[in-house]
């Protein structure tokens, strides 16, 4: 490990035994100096609304924040290898558009600032919003405030369009690089190709689009990453999520790997270098344990400018490399990434990283580590 970033991981505890690999930390700060300009300065991290969570340096922000709401429950055609429907489980189903409805004012009457609509797919991965549109449209023009970020799934320029118009805010679909992992993984007759025309017609839109990669998303393995890479970078969408995929979801018959931490982070530097220009953001879903701080880790050192749900001691580490930091109580959910609508100025309840700095100056006095000197930068 090179001088400087040895000096800045010493005594961060979480780090300490989290098996980072030195040989790839000088890596990463050789390949990271200069990458995305001055983009990578900043950086926020989210605590998520929709699970409890709270680390040594953040705490999360109320369950009602960001409610997460399916129109088909948890039922999903697809079932796709890496999901198998699991992440539509938590959400609060609306299976009708009179149920949207209730849903939505209930969760405003409960202090929600926006929803995350999602839904399962068909067998062509499309979810079948078309009846609900005009309880969209109402909600929207009752509480102009209420931010919806919808998961797309596939699309054409008319649905597109439909979304558009129904007042949608912002529009979020995975974008897949290997004909394999979406015949394989995804259980789909559609192509590559057709991730992309989804991408380009929703970018056409006025809604803020914000595509999302999985990495490793072919049974833990790397396979299209950086096509889907490409195809993102050919159409500036509003911001890129990057997510991990989680083994667990998986079923013993069709297993995943882990993920390789060190692969994941050339990946991340890949991205960042991509698109240098863009908001480049880590979403929640990610392995747990070691591996997940690992992840965060390389994150912050490859220059991504948000991480949703971050691991103990990332607050600390982006601090001591000089970056600006910002908690940011707000939206976040599992590979979906709502997380964008965070990073306007005007979003969001913003944390003063000097208390943050703070509780963990009084717990390095116990531990017997100091941050004395670190800059704290206030936003």
């Amino acid at each position: 490990m090179s001088n400087r970033f040895d000096a800045v991981f010493r005594g961060i505890e979480p780090l300490e035994d989290a098996g980072m690999d030195c040989e790839f930390i000088a890596e990463l700060e050789a390949r990271s100096n200069g990458a995305g300009g001055g983009h990578t300065n900043r950086i926020n991290f989210y605590t998520p609304s929709f699970k409890a969570y709270e680390t040594s340096e953040i705490a999360g922000c109320g369950k009602s924040a960001w409610p997460a709401v399916s129109i088909t429950g948890g039922e999903c055609k697809l079932a796709c290898d890496h999901c198998q429907a699991r992440i539509l489980e938590p959400m609060i189903p609306a299976r009708t558009p009179e149920e949207l409805w209730r849903v939505a004012t209930a969760q405003i009457a409960g202090g929600a600032q926006g929803m995350l609509l999602s839904g399962g797919s068909n067998h062509r991965n499309e979810v079948e919003y078309d009846a609900f549109y005009p309880t969209i449209r109402r909600i929207k023009d009752e509480f102009p405030g209420f931010r919806i970020a919808m998961h797309t799934a596939l699309v054409d320029e008319r649905i597109a369009r439909r979304m558009e118009r129904s007042g949608i805010d912002v529009a979020m679909m995975d974008v897949i690089g290997a004909q394999d992992t979406v015949t394989q993984v995804y259980h789909l007759k559609r192509r590559v190709a057709d991730f992309e025309r989804s991408l380009q017609a929703l970018a056409a839109t006025s809604m803020k689009v914000v595509p999302h990669i999985v990495v490793g998303l072919h049974y833990g393995r790397m396979l299209g990453e950086w096509n889907a890479l490409d195809i993102v970078a050919r159409h500036r969408p509003a911001a890129l999520v990057l997510v991990v995929v989680m083994p667990f979801y998986a079923s013993a018959a069709r297993p995943f790997v882990t993920p390789e931490p060190r692969a994941v982070g050339r990946f991340f530097l890949d991205a960042r270098a991509a698109v240098p220009d863009m908001p480049l953001l880590l979403g929640c879903a990610r392995p747990a344990g070691a591996v997940k701080t690992q992840i965060d880790a390389y994150a912050v050192l490859a220059g991504v400018n948000g991480i949703a749900h971050p691991a103990d001691g990332m607050v600390e580490l982006a601090t001591r490399l000089g970056r600006e930091v910002r908690i940011t109580p707000a939206c976040c959910s599992i590979a979906l990434g709502e997380e964008v609508l965070a990073l306007e100025a005007h979003e969001g309840v913003r944390i003063d990283p000097a208390q943050v700095i703070a509780h963990e100056r009084s717990r390095g006095r116990r531990r017997g580590g100091s941050l004395a000197g670190i800059p704290i930068v206030r936003g």
